[in-house]
């Protein structure tokens, strides 16, 4: 097809273009679930998604291109876009809850709503993309990958590990969990982390293409250890973080709800 641009936001999935004002991406097992997820979230009015549009005349997903821009790589975030981030992660779950969707789950989980995966309209992020891996699951599992993908870092560089707890608070406070919620966050990331490490680390004896390079995998579940290794020695600290957070007693836990 003419006038197709390769789009490189994600690492998983290849052969994803834009065309115009659409994105087409290969079908996958996935398909037929997100497309209703897709429907859905555009039925309840929530903006921060795009819009499943058909199927192109060689099979593959359709979907609305959202303007905007998509980091890179991890970096160091404002509490500001940290809490736009948390706010819409909020709203998405929100969306869905209720919904056939979910099955016996509390929500649709994106389950990797980490900057790379979002849209950015100047400095403010507005929209996640990539939504291969949604499925019905628990909100912790979602905030937990955002608080470690937007707020921590194990890097030598990163602020200290209390700049980085405050900033967890911050995403918590957005979000708007509860006192239970929070007990329950930092396993979360830790398991979040643990899971990366697996995942990639499978993928080192998977047949058939690889999701990357041999040596690119062994980085990945490197950083993913030294990572866990961070999270896990600052436990006590990113605790107490979480602890100081106040939340209205109106408000229901969504994990629990």
């Amino acid at each position: 097809m003419e006038n197709e641009v390769p789009l490189a936001g994600g690492r998983i999935t290849a052969g994803v273009v834009r065309v115009g004002d659409t994105v087409r991406r290969p079908v996958t097992a996935s398909s037929p679930f997100v497309a209703e997820l897709l429907g859905h979230l555009r039925r309840q009015g929530f903006t921060g998604a795009p819009r499943h549009l058909g199927y192109d005349d060689t099979g593959r997903d359709v979907l609305s291109y959202l303007p905007g821009w998509v980091p890179a790589r991890f970096q160091r975030w404002t509490d500001v876009q940290v809490a736009a981030a948390g706010a819409l992660l909020r709203a998405l779950h929100d969306a869905t809850r209720g919904s056939r969707l979910t099955g016996r789950h509390p929500v649709v989980c994106h389950h990797d709503p980490g900057p790379n995966n979002t849209v950015f309209h100047g400095e403010t992020p507005v929209a996640f993309i990539d939504f291969d891996t949604a499925a019905p699951g628990d909100p912790i599992e979602d905030l937990g990958y955002m608080a470690w993908t937007w707020c921590v870092s194990s890097k030598r560089e990163a602020p200290p590990a209390t700049a980085q707890a405050a900033q967890v608070r911050v995403l918590a406070d957005a979000y708007g969990l509860d006192a239970l919620g929070r007990s329950r966050l930092v396993d979360a990331m830790l398991d979040r982390q643990s899971r990366n490490a697996r995942w990639w680390h499978a993928h080192l004896t998977h047949p058939g293409p690889r999701v990357a390079e041999d040596h690119r995998i062994i980085e990945r579940v490197r950083w993913s250890e030294r990572e866990y290794a961070h999270t896990a020695a600052h436990r006590a600290v990113f605790a107490a973080a979480l602890a100081r957070g106040v939340v209205s007693a109106s408000w229901q836990d969504p994990c629990h709800g």
